[in-house]
C-alpha cells in the first residue's frame, strides 16, 4: 500500500488516497481503499497565493508556509494510516507539495512540502520533489499525471482524452489499445494498460481550469468557489473579452507546454478586463467558465479525441460540465466516475503511483509530454528516522 497527496493549483485542501497495488509491476491493479481530505485553512491559503509574487522576506515566510502546510500532510496520511487494514504495510507516501512557481523555461520549478519533516511525523517513507529531474533534463516537469492516466484510462476502442480541471487545466490523449487486460475489477480500482502497449500520449496544460473563476468568486460573493457553476450560469458570455483572452499567446503554443499562476494570475484578468470595467460580474463568471470549457474542448477536438473523461473539482461543476458537452457534441463527456474512479481521488492515486515507481527505480516522466532529453526517475526519497 501508498499513500498520495497533494494540493493544487487551486490551493483549496489536501487530498489523499490510501492505495492498494496487487502486483509488482508498473501496470499492477491498484485499488483506493481509503480518501481523505483537510481543507487549507484561509491564513494558510492567503499566504500561498502571496507566495505566487515576489514579496518581504519571501525565504523566511516560505519556510514558515512549508512547515504548515506539510503538517497539514501528515493530518491526511496519519488519518489514512489509521484507515489502513494493515498500519504497517503503508510502504511510502508520495506528496506533491503545494506549487507556487513554476517557471521550466527558466529552468526551474518549486514545490512547497518538506519531506523530511512529513517522513518524521509519519514515520513512514516519503517521496518529493517529482518535477525537478524532468526539468533538468530539459522538460516541463509538467504535467506529471499523463503516464498514469494512460495506465490507469486507456481505451482499446478510441482515443481517449482525460482532463484533469483544478486550478489549471491539462490533458492527457491516450491512444487506442489493441487490447485490455483480461478480468474484471472492483468498482473502485483500475487495472492499468503495460506501457508498451500506450503508443505515443501527448499530455500539456490547456490554460486556465478553475483558479480564475475562483478568484472572481471570491472576489465578489465572498466564497471560495462556484458551487456548481449557478452563478457563472446566471450570466451571458461577453463574445469581445472572450476572444480577447482566448488570443493569449499560450493557446497558440504547441506542446509540450505547461503553466500556472505565474501566468494565469488575477493580474492577467484584471489586464482583460480593463475594456470591459462595466460589465456584470456574474457575466464575467460566465465568461471565465467559457474560457476553460473553450481552451479544453479545443485540445480535444484537434487531436481527434473520442471521449472525454473528467477528473479534478472540476468534475463537480455541472455548468462547465454541460459546457463541455455542448462544445463537443459528437464525443461522450463524463467524470471518470464513468470508468468507476472518483474524479476527486485520480491525482492523488497518481502521486502514489509515482512514489511507488520512484522506490522501484523505474522511469516515471514521458518525453512525449514534457519535451524531457529521455526518460527520467522521479523524486526525492526521504527515508523515516531509525527511531520512528
Amino acid at each position: 500500500m501508498f499513500i498520495g497527496m497533494m494540493s493544487g493549483t487551486s490551493i483549496d485542501a489536501v487530498d489523499g488516497v490510501l492505495a492498494r497495488f496487487d502486483g509488482d509491476g508498473p501496470s499492477a491493479p491498484v485499488q483506493t481503499v481509503a480518501f481523505a481530505s483537510i481543507p487549507i485553512p484561509p491564513a494558510l491559503r492567503t499566504e500561498l497565493l502571496a507566495l505566487q509574487q515576489p514579496g518581504p522576506d519571501e525565504l523566511a515566510r516560505s519556510s514558515l508556509a512549508r512547515i504548515e502546510l506539510t503538517d497539514l500532510y501528515a493530518k491526511v496520511a496519519l488519518e489514512l494510516i489509521c484507515q489502513a487494514p494493515e498500519a504497517a504495510a503503508v510502504h511510502a507516501i508520495g506528496a506533491h507539495g503545494q506549487t507556487v512557481r513554476h517557471r521550466p523555461e527558466l529552468g526551474y520549478t518549486l514545490q512547497i512540502i518538506d519531506g523530511a519533516r512529513l517522513a518524521e511525523r509519519t514515520a513512514c517513507t516519503t517521496v518529493i520533489d517529482f518535477r525537478s529531474a524532468d526539468v533538468a533534463a530539459g522538460g516541463q516537469g509538467a504535467p506529471l499525471v499523463p503516464a498514469f492516466h494512460a495506465l490507469a484510462f486507456a481505451s482499446k476502442e478510441q482515443l481517449r482524452a482525460v482532463v484533469n480541471i483544478g486550478g489549471i487545466a491539462n490533458v492527457s490523449m491516450i491512444p487506442p489499445l489493441p487490447s485490455q487486460p483480461p478480468g474484471e475489477t472492483a468498482a473502485n480500482s483500475i487495472a492499468p494498460t503495460p506501457p508498451s502497449a500506450a503508443g505515443t500520449i501527448i499530455g500539456f496544460d490547456t490554460g486556465p481550469g478553475n483558479l480564475l473563476m475562483d478568484a472572481w468568486c471570491a472576489q465578489h460573493l465572498g466564497q471560495t468557489y462556484d458551487a456548481d457553476g449557478r452563478w457563472a450560469r446566471s450570466g451571458v458570455v461577453i463574445d469581445a473579452l472572450l476572444n480577447q483572452m482566448l488570443a493569449d499567446p499560450y493557446f497558440a503554443l504547441a506542446p509540450p507546454k505547461s503553466t500556472g499562476r505565474d501566468l494565469f494570475s488575477p493580474d492577467w484578468l484584471v489586464r482583460h478586463l480593463k475594456d470591459a470595467p462595466s460589465q456584470r460580474p456574474q457575466d464575467i463568471q460566465a465568461t471565465l467558465a467559457e474560457l476553460t470549457a473553450r481552451s479544453i474542448a479545443a485540445a480535444c477536438l484537434e487531436r481527434g479525441a473520442g471521449e472525454c473523461r473528467v477528473c479534478g473539482g472540476g468534475a463537480q461543476n455541472t455548468y462547465l460540465m454541460e459546457r463541455l458537452a455542448a462544445l463537443m457534441p459528437h464525443i461522450k463527456v463524463t467524470s471518470t466516475a464513468a470508468l468507476g474512479v472518483d474524479p476527486g481521488a485520480v491525482e492523488a492515486l497518481a502521486f502514489a503511483w509515482l512514489a511507488r515507481e520512484r522506490l522501484a527505480g523505474r522511469p516515471a516522466n514521458l518525453p512525449s509530454v514534457t519535451g524531457a532529453r529521455g526518460l527520467r526517475v522521479l523524486g526525492a526519497v526521504y527515508p523515516p528516522g531509525a527511531g520512528a
